[in-house]
């Protein structure tokens, strides 16, 4: 069912700042700076030649990764994706053993114009999961 890893999201505080660290210590390429108001963030893509790292900057107080940022003023680690060939089979099976989908269980269209859904952090090693269909 896993697929590929399709990124890992880093929540920031900061986006420009954070985007130009990437840039000018590590040489990554950088996208600009793209608005998510259907998911309350802000995302920049730095490309890995296997896979992307994704910035997140909160949007608005309401955001849903503003209370992380406030736990952890530095950034961190927020989530990771992987890649399905079938988003609502990966979320059936994935229901029917036990797995809890956050939100009200129907993907939602993510930053890669594909569809997403989320997977409590509880149910993955203390690791919140983002599948995106293929």
């Amino acid at each position: 069912m896993i697929g590929r890893l399709n990124h890992v999201a880093i929540a920031v505080k900061d986006i420009k700042k954070a985007s130009e660290l990437y840039r000018s210590k590590l040489g990554a390429e950088v996208s600009e700076q793209v608005p998510q108001p259907a998911h309350g963030v802000v995302t920049v893509f730095i490309t890995l030649p296997n896979t992307k790292i994704e910035l997140l900057e909160p949007l608005g107080e309401k955001s849903p990764i503003q209370a992380f940022v406030d736990r952890n003023p530095d950034g961190g680690i927020h989530h990771i994706c992987y890649e399905v060939d079938d988003i609502l089979v990966a979320r059936d099976k994935l229901k029917s053993e036990g797995a809890r989908v956050l939100g009200d269980g129907n993907p939602k269209i993510g930053a890669h114009g594909k569809p997403v859904l989320f997977l409590h952090p509880k149910d993955f090693c203390g690791t919140l999961v983002e599948l995106e269909q293929a």
